[in-house]
């Protein structure tokens, strides 16, 4: 059996409905719901940038940094490290990194991933990207690559050159250091001769 008290509550509800759907209806598109139930911190008093703040003696919000403040990713401990250069103005002449087993691997997955798309995993120059393009990446085994310096090397990793993007974002500096180790170890196996194979393993090669 349907009560009065039912209809009323029936009533009630469409009526809410209905509200609740008008409510949420207007010509200005909005990202933010039409209640905040919670506001928390999005509602709460605060000063934005480029306002005036009486707080302040120069009236303005924004303030200006601490002199002699240096933004945490532009100081640079080692300018040598992180540029390739050294303080007399040169390409540093030797990779920082210890030619060990480490450094070569890391190397040689950095170069993968960065290099190899145009210079390919051998270092000839003849990767994927350049077989779509007008240009030639730039042998790694020719020997005016070969005479750079490790120094220059890394620099041009980091900076790019000619129509070669730089890595500097997307290479940290210990990974280029290591890819330049690589690219030598690169050019070694190209242009190696018996002289460099140890003694105890010169009998077997033969």
């Amino acid at each position: 059996m349907i009560t009065q008290y039912t209809r009323r509550t029936a009533k009630l509800l469409l009526v809410a409905g209905a509200a609740m759907a008008l409510g949420a209806c207007s010509n200005f598109p909005s990202r933010q719901p039409p209640i905040w139930v919670w506001p928390d911190m999005k509602k709460q008093d605060k000063y934005k940038a480029q306002m005036s703040a009486p707080f302040f003696a120069d009236g303005r919000t924004s303030r200006r940094p601490v002199e002699g403040t240096v933004a945490q990713e532009w100081y640079k401990a080692d300018e040598a490290y992180s540029t390739g250069v050294g303080a007399d103005g040169n390409y540093v002449a030797k990779n920082p990194l210890p030619l060990d087993k480490a450094t070569i691997e890391k190397g040689q997955v950095k170069f993968n991933i960065y290099c190899a798309p145009c210079h390919d995993r051998t270092g000839s120059g003849r990767g994927v990207v350049p077989a779509k393009v007008v240009w030639v990446p730039g042998n790694m085994h020719e020997e005016r690559i070969v005479n750079l310096v490790d120094g220059e090397l890394y620099h041009v990793i980091s900076m790019g050159r000619r129509s070669m993007p730089g890595y500097r974002f997307q290479i940290s500096e210990q990974d280029r250091w290591a890819i330049v180790a690589y690219v030598r170890a690169l050019q070694r196996s190209w242009r190696g001769t018996m002289a460099d194979v140890p003694a105890e393993m010169q009998s077997k090669v033969k």
